[in-house]
């Protein structure tokens, strides 16, 4: 049977190229930073936009007798999943054209800068043209809201704008309409961005750097502009800048809205918010005990893991020589996440808070007398067996794919434990890495990276969706 026919397709190709044209967009905002600093690099950042645009312009006029067909949920999965793809690409060719690095390398930072996983394939960023380390703060900034939810906010409301919001792993409403709901949740990103900018500043961090940071840490990125991220500092105060804006970055936008409403009161009510709070007290003060780890690094890297940040300030030497079970406590961490409707990655709070209890419940009706069925509620609101068990589907298929990843490396001879660990990290967009994930990388195991943060960032049912339409178009 076919799912999917030439129609959808056209519908596809015809919407994507209004994205293209703002992912083209995307590539010529740099070009500011680099007039500035007077690195005339125009022609690595004008080709790629001028190629995006132009496809992009192509597919709106070739096919725009589509534009009023109904879109729907597998449409805007497609159109999310090529989105996230070709901004990957066109981004990775603005790299590869600016520092000659090779075109894999080049898509493998661009990806992993969109996707907010933050591993860099640079030995020394410190030496990379001020237009790239803009760029790649500006592709996670981007990337942390959401490459779609960004587009969105300057095309036409409708049936389109519902969907593809939906595609990119969001159904949260802060305004009854699509494009207010947006507007909303640039205006609460903009707000918190131009309060990390300020503060670092005031911590006497120079203003390139603190955009540059700002960007990268409010989005859960974590690629900074600094060999030793935000280690490279040697500040206090930064350190806790930073992980107060990781906390803000992985807490829900809906509770951010509510905040000045409820007088901060949706803030100390939040669920996920409570539950990272005290994760990072707990594993913090834990793992103080367990090892000698400074307090600092300990209480910044527990933040940074817990919301999908992948920010440090201890070296990948450092952390690789630190006790193994502050590894595995890290790596249990990874799996989590934070706060669904947030910029993280993983598996998410809400999810594991269901599946969990969902298994609570289940122990709790065989104990209890034949018949009786317990409800499973969540924030005071009953959870459907059908929610539970979207959960569990999910965490199957992204262990599945974890597995999968840590089994190549292993194949290529990479060492297990540091394997698992580079799995997790990429699958759940984190970023902190053991020392395996740089530009010696195999090729195929690059390229299995790039897949694995892709389709951590989507949620992975876009990317499968598109997948099988690929699938339908070589059946005929």
């Amino acid at each position: 049977m076919r799912y999917i026919s030439r129609t959808d397709l056209k519908i596809v190709a015809r919407n994507s190229g209004i994205l293209m044209i703002g992912i083209g967009v995307m590539c010529l905002i740099p070009l500011i930073v680099d007039l500035i600093y007077f690195e005339f690099d125009v022609f690595s950042f004008i080709v790629p936009g001028a190629i995006s645009i132009g496809f992009g312009y192509f597919f709106m006029k070739y096919f725009d007798s589509y534009t009023s067909k109904r879109i729907r949920l597998k449409h805007g999965m497609m159109i999310s999943s090529f989105a996230w793809f070709w901004a990957g690409l066109i981004g990775g060719i603005v790299i590869t054209l600016s520092t000659n690095i090779s075109i894999i390398d080049g898509v493998f930072e661009s990806v992993s800068a969109l996707t907010g996983t933050g591993i860099t394939i640079f030995e020394n960023v410190e030496i990379l043209p001020y237009g790239i380390l803009f760029f790649r703060a500006l592709e996670q900034w981007i990337g942390g809201l959401g490459v779609i939810v960004v587009m969105l906010r300057f095309i036409t409301p409708g049936s389109i704008s519902s969907k593809l919001y939906q595609s990119e792993a969001r159904d949260e409403r802060l305004k009854p309409s699509i494009k207010a709901t947006i507007k909303e949740t640039l205006k609460i990103y903009g707000v918190y961005t131009l309060l990390g900018i300020i503060l670092y500043v005031l911590a006497g961090m120079p203003i390139f750097d603190a955009v540059c940071n700002t960007f990268c840490i409010i989005s859960t990125g974590g690629m900074a502009v600094k060999n030793a991220n935000i280690g490279y500092y040697q500040n206090d105060l930064i350190y806790m800048i930073s992980i107060i804006i990781m906390i803000l970055g992985a807490t829900s936008f809906i509770v951010h809205y509510k905040i000045i409403k409820s007088k901060g009161k949706s803030l100390i009510e939040d669920l996920q918010f409570k539950v990272i709070l005290c994760i990072i007290a707990f594993v913090s003060l834990m793992l103080y005990f367990v090892s000698d780890i400074v307090p600092m690094e300990l209480v910044f890297t527990v933040t940074s893991v817990i919301t999908t940040t992948g920010a440090s300030v201890a070296s990948v030497d450092a952390m690789a020589s630190w006790p193994a079970f502050v590894i595995l406590s890290l790596m249990a961490l990874m799996l989590i996440g934070g706060s669904s409707g947030s910029t993280v990655g993983a598996i998410k709070l809400v999810r594991t808070i269901t599946f969990c209890k969902g298994i609570y419940a289940s122990i709790k009706e065989i104990l209890s007398p034949e018949g009786r069925i317990v409800p499973v509620k969540l924030n005071g609101h009953q959870i459907s067996e059908k929610e539970i068990g979207e959960a569990g589907k999910f965490i199957v298929l992204y262990m599945i794919f974890i597995f999968l990843t840590w089994a190549l490396f292993c194949l290529f001879g990479y060492d297990p434990f540091k394997s698992l660990f580079a799995a997790m990290s990429l699958q759940g967009n984190n970023g902190l890495e053991l020392g395996i994930i740089n530009h010696t990388l195999n090729p195929i195991l690059k390229m299995v990276s790039m897949i694995d943060m892709w389709t951590g960032r989507l949620e992975i049912y876009p990317v499968l969706v598109l997948f099988r339409a690929g699938l339908e178009i070589f059946k005929r």
